[in-house]
């Protein structure tokens, strides 16, 4: 009998507990929910960065660069997360992928929690992105760069940071290329869909704010928001133009941005409960020429030109330039300098004088940029041929935007009017693309060819061929 009040005692004693325990738990769980309710999260966000370290300075009142980003962060103070969604990279030369580590360094100063990879980064070789992302001071991540031989992932599928107690989780995807030829060597895109079927049971629990970074169209943005319910913000992406608003689809918000580094989004949302994302002010931030460059940032761009000068590149090699040509046929001529041209076009050779384009290297020069392969073609004669200019010549010879930039390598032309033959090498006509191969986008004010040919413009002249060849004795 005394056994069965002390069982009786025991029981009601645990039930008090259990009680207390369930008590203790609703109250923790009710104030868990109360202080995330309560928390908003910021995200910036860039896409088609294109290299742009810094606006090129071939113009004044150009927009853009990492350092007007780096100035208008600092101006917003801390405490937002940061993403890039891809296109960082502007090529896979060498002297690009050197570019691209100095813009990694840039974003991890910017405190940039991810950076997804887009299809210029897809185009780099497997053995450099996994060297890239080894020495990367910001996580490279795509859940869908595979190896084209193992199918295995190249780099992390996803980054998960905590913003005040609030656990967010960037994800990364870049949508396949039509053309897979343009991958770089050992990559491959899995679908997106397939892939990121399986990041998230990995994720499940993770995360309380999902983010997929999508190097997509806006189409595929919004195919992936109504297959996956799990992301609350979408950012891409592969578009024309910046989002002018943001998009609903499904349980997702859609915003993305784009523009060579000239814009910036910015996302609001507040975390309500556990699950709920909703969303709150969005802007995309255009980076215009009001905002001053840091001068931090700055020197970057110039310890960037600084190494490249002293760095021995694919192109400085005559060999690696002549992997266009065809094999077996020779070149139909070669670069001999303007200087060529004077002669036999002295009134041309006096327009081209007088222009912008015959100091167009001396601007380089200026910028100590005189070294950076991003700049050289446009301020040169045949950069990157077998015969134009190179840059162990160090401004000696085939600077400027010379008579052959427009008109085409002239060394059999300048033969058959020394020789006094009969000229069989003809120029080809010219027209306003032969401008606008340079004259475009942030390298030229707004371009219009026949407002442009007046400053420049120059006719046939008589043949002197005698003269000529007085002239070169």
């Amino acid at each position: 009998m005394r056994c069965s009040t002390d069982i009786r005692a025991w029981v009601g004693f645990s039930c008090v507990l259990i009680v207390i325990a369930v008590a203790a738990a609703i109250s923790a769980c009710s104030k868990s929910i109360e202080t995330i309710g309560e928390h908003s999260i910021k995200v910036y966000f860039t896409c088609d960065t294109d290299g742009r370290f810094e606006p090129c300075g071939c113009f004044s009142g150009q927009h853009g660069g990492l350092t007007r980003l780096k100035t208008y962060l600092d101006d917003q103070g801390g405490g937002a997360l940061l993403a890039d969604v891809g296109d960082a990279i502007d090529g896979t030369a060498d002297y690009q992928v050197i570019k691209y580590q100095y813009i990694q360094q840039a974003y991890a100063e910017m405190h940039y929690s991810a950076l997804n990879m887009g299809w210029r980064e897809a185009r780099l070789s497997r053995s450099v992105l996994r060297k890239l992302n080894e020495h990367a001071p910001v996580p490279m991540i795509s859940a869908n760069l595979v190896d084209s031989q193992t199918g295995q992932r190249l780099l992390t599928p996803y980054r998960i940071v905590d913003s005040h107690g609030v656990k967010v989780a960037f994800v990364g995807v870049v949508e396949p290329m039509q053309d897979s030829d343009n991958l770089g060597d050992g990559v491959a895109i899995e679908s997106m869909s397939a892939a990121l079927s399986k990041v998230l049971p990995e994720l499940r629990g993770k995360a309380d704010v999902m983010v997929l970074l999508a190097f997509a169209s806006e189409e595929a943005m919004k195919q992936l928001a109504r297959e996956f319910y799990e992301f609350d913000i979408i950012l891409g992406g592969r578009v024309r133009e910046p989002a002018q608003r943001l998009i609903k689809e499904n349980r997702s918000v859609i915003a993305y941005t784009t523009n060579e580094s000239k814009a910036v989004g910015v996302i609001e949302a507040t975390l309500q409960g556990h699950s709920k994302v909703q969303p709150g002010n969005f802007n995309i931030v255009f980076l215009s020429d009001k905002i001053a460059q840091s001068p931090d940032f700055l020197a970057k761009s110039e310890a960037y030109r600084d190494e490249i000068r002293m760095t021995h590149l694919a192109l400085d090699r005559p060999d690696a330039n002549e992997e266009g040509n065809i094999p077996g046929v020779a070149p139909t001529g070669a670069y001999v300098g303007s200087e060529s041209c004077a002669a036999c076009h002295p009134s041309a050779y006096r327009v081209w004088q007088n222009s912008a384009h015959s100091h167009a290297f001396q601007s380089l020069t200026a910028k100590r940029a005189d070294a950076d392969p991003s700049c050289i073609g446009c301020h040169t004669v045949g950069f990157g041929t077998p015969t134009g200019y190179r840059r162990e010549y160090a401004g000696s010879k085939l600077v400027g935007v010379g008579c052959e930039t427009c008109h085409g390598p002239g060394s059999e032309h300048v033969r058959q009017r020394l020789a006094g033959e009969k000229v069989m090498f003809n120029y080809r006509p010219l027209a306003a693309a032969d401008c606008t191969s340079c004259h475009y986008g942030e390298f030229s004010r707004p371009f219009d060819y026949k407002t442009f040919w007046q400053m420049i413009r120059h006719t046939k002249e008589a043949q002197n061929v005698q003269s000529t060849k007085e002239a070169k004795r």
